[in-house]
């Protein structure tokens, strides 16, 4: 009898960058996709393990080096040996640690298939996120004994051009002692990043002689920069410098929804925090939306109007039921209430016919939906699928074109279960830096689960019938959008952060002070 032999596994030393999910290379990403054992270092922020782990085998272990039994090397080889692919995840680049090179060392003695991923190390990374550039000569480290630091060494790179060190907080005392008795002047500028790369990345500039009273509460690991071009910090500093930096920014929607608003935010700086309102279930009785689809594909309609994305994607789920596709909707005219919701039927391989150029509301697709015409539209009939909530408005303006409409409930939308007692305090005391509704059942819904945001949260709403309900719930509608969208309500959003910061920047420093403006703009001028 001929024994099968298992395969080997693959090892990988895994560089993942500074922190920033998104500066993991793609071979990084693909090493982790296909691990069936990760073991991570202390240095790995928790915000890219988690994107890591949504990533990776449902099966995949996870594990910290600290608990790692016996030599991490030793736990690779096993794993490869047992036919697992393998992965030691560490900060920055592998080669930037010299225990990692001492384990790869130990791996290259034995017959395992290894790789090495380089990843953007952290000092040099770091200093291009707080808006130092490194030109030149220039001298960067991953320090991690700083007992073993040159300093004769790093005061000669100082003077020559640039210094870079990522290091941990508890050890930048020591190191600005070493600085200075290897003669590096005390008014040499000197920046100090926390949290590098991350959503509260901070940084500040003094000089030798002060760096470490300026640095004070900075904890873990921090990149030191230091030498003439931390002065250009003020006008190459750009991650900090993003229009909504530092905002907490409440997100009600669904937990499908919430994620493409949440990306907008992020890329503008804000830390958004998704709390669904809304829960979205089939209707109690399915028979509506049966006699609805026999009537598509039986040509029963001469429109079908898309009012959310939701009604798209309850009608969609209905098709694949009975085994239909797009080809079914043939000779069936599409319009749709918006962008979003047109995006999610092209999404499926039709072009709708009409999406609104104006206002995309009930009142916007009204205006350019042409009456019905005996002559022109044999079929007089509209289909309407939409949520068990919606407003007669629109029904009501196709019916007095003269159009038959069969208004369908395609969906129910009910009110989510209140979020976490923390959430439910920050918004009520102004933990949240602003809030961002897009329908009037967000703002009814948020209210009725978590309660009214506070009087100093920056209320941004989609619309007008938005502004509306919120006016009507107490709150002051700060922003709103000129064309109604995602996109359009989360640029309105930063631009009037931008606007924000400028009137603070013109005012004198004693109004500052006083100024009843809150959120992180105003708090970077007082």
């Amino acid at each position: 009898m001929t024994r099968t032999r298992k395969p080997a596994g693959r090892i990988a030393f895994v560089g993942a960058g500074p922190g920033d999910p998104g500066l993991l290379t793609r071979r990084a990403h693909d090493a982790l996709v296909d691990a069936d054992q990760v073991v991570y270092d202390r240095g790995i922020p928790e915000s890219l393990l988690e994107h890591v782990r949504a990533q990776a085998k449902s099966d995949a272990q996870f594990s910290p080096a600290e608990g790692v039994p016996g030599d991490v090397a030793k736990v690779l080889i096993s794993a490869a040996r047992s036919g697992q692919n393998a992965v030691h995840l560490v900060a920055g680049d592998p080669f930037g640690h010299d225990s990692v090179v001492k384990e790869v060392q130990a791996v290259a003695r034995t017959a395992a298939h290894f790789e090495v991923v380089p990843g953007v190390g952290q000092a040099e990374g770091v200093a291009t996120y707080a808006g130092v550039p490194l030109p030149g000569v220039r001298t960067v480290a991953d320090v991690e004994d700083v007992t073993a630091l040159d300093f004769d060494a790093l005061a000669a790179a100082v003077s020559r051009g640039s210094l870079a060190l990522a290091v941990d907080a508890g050890d930048l005392a020591a190191i600005r002692d070493g600085l200075l008795a290897a003669g590096v002047a005390g008014t040499t500028a000197v920046g100090v990043t926390g949290d590098g790369t991350g959503e509260t990345q901070y940084t500040t500039t003094s000089t030798v002689d002060s760096f470490v009273a300026a640095a004070l509460g900075f904890t873990g690991r921090v990149v030191l920069t230091v030498g003439e071009s931390v002065s250009q910090r003020d006008k190459l500093s750009w991650w900090e410098n993003r229009p909504l930096y530092g905002w907490k920014v409440l997100v009600p929607r669904t937990k499908e929804q919430a994620g493409v608003m949440s990306a907008r935010l992020r890329a503008y700086g804000a830390i958004p925090c998704e709390v669904p309102t809304i829960a979205v279930e089939p209707p109690r009785t399915p028979a509506q939306m049966e006699r609805a689809v026999k009537g598509l594909v039986d040509g029963r309609y001469a429109w079908v109007i898309f009012t959310s994305v939701n009604a798209v994607r309850a009608v969609w789920e209905k098709f694949a039921e009975h085994g239909l596709d797009a080809r079914h909707f043939g000779g069936v005219k599409i319009a749709c209430i918006g962008e979003a919701t047109a995006d999610a039927v092209r999404a499926f391989g039709i072009q709708p016919e009409l999406v609104p150029s104006g206002e995309q509301s009930s009142e916007g697709l009204l205006a350019e939906f042409s009456p019905h015409d005996e002559i022109l539209d044999p079929v007089g009939r509209v289909l309407l699928p939409r949520a068990d909530i919606a407003t007669e408005t629109l029904a009501a303006g196709l019916t007095e074109r003269g159009w038959e409409v069969d208004d369908v409930t395609a969906y129910r939308t009910v009110r989510a279960a209140p979020p976490p007692a923390e959430i439910r305090d920050a918004i009520k005391s102004g933990g949240f830096d602003a809030v961002l509704f897009t329908s009037s059942s967000t703002v009814r819904n948020l209210v009725g689960i978590a309660g009214k945001p506070h009087a100093r949260t920056v209320v941004a709403v989609i619309g007008p019938k938005t502004a509306e309900t919120a006016t009507e719930f107490g709150l002051r509608v700060d922003v709103q959008p000129a064309h109604a969208s995602v996109p359009d309500l989360v640029e309105a959003l930063a631009a009037y952060a931008v606007e924000l910061r400028e009137k603070l920047a013109a005012m004198p420093a004693k109004q500052r002070r006083g100024s009843k403006v809150q959120g992180p703009t105003a708090l970077r001028f007082r």
